[in-house]
């Protein structure tokens, strides 16, 4: 990780070419689930990648998330401020202002919160249900791949595998949300 920011920080095209594979598919999909288009998704890649390399230039800058789930949570929150201001373009004042990076910095605890309680629930679910939950999920496998891959004999039987894995979820999230009440 330290690789990629090094090259970020000198402003390596080959490490914003990465930076873009890696999370620009995904940005997308929630900027086009939340009322935009991927003209809007890569215009906030575009200005996610001002405030990555102005927060990156500043000397106290500390990274305490991945890269990716930063580069997420700048984007969410662009998106949400230009959501809120729909005839409204941001200017680099307001991208840089301190409201905004805390914002920022927020939604990076509150990204690393859902993943890290995801990760602790898929270890306590099957192996079997573990494995299809990461490829629908994390590797947007569709649903036809994941038939042909795990050997299904129908659609049908693959959704409702799918079904059970997240109901396997839920549980596992219902017991844990008990415990802590105890």
């Amino acid at each position: 990780m330290n690789d990629i920011l090094i090259d970020l920080k000198t402003e390596n095209n080959f490490a914003f070419g990465k930076l873009y594979q890696n999370n620009f598919h995904r940005i997308s999909i929630f900027i086009q689930n939340n009322s935009g288009s991927i003209e809007d998704a890569e215009d906030i890649f575009q200005d996610a990648m001002m405030v990555l390399v102005e927060k990156l230039r500043q000397d106290d800058f500390q990274l305490t998330a991945s890269i990716d789930t930063y580069t997420y949570a700048i984007c969410k929150n662009l998106w949400f401020k230009k959501l809120r201001n729909r005839n409204y373009e941001l200017s680099i004042e307001q991208i840089q202002s301190i409201d905004f990076i805390n914002d920022i910095n927020d939604a990076i605890e509150n990204e690393k919160t859902y993943l890290e309680k995801l990760k602790g629930y898929l270890i306590k679910i099957t192996n079997h249900c573990n494995r299809l939950i990461h490829d629908i999920f994390f590797k947007e496998k569709t649903i036809d791949q994941i038939q042909k891959d795990y050997g299904y004999s129908s659609r049908h039987n693959a959704q409702n595998q799918k079904h059970k894995c997240v109901e396997q979820i839920r549980r596992v999230k219902e017991q844990e949300e008990k415990r802590k009440k105890i």
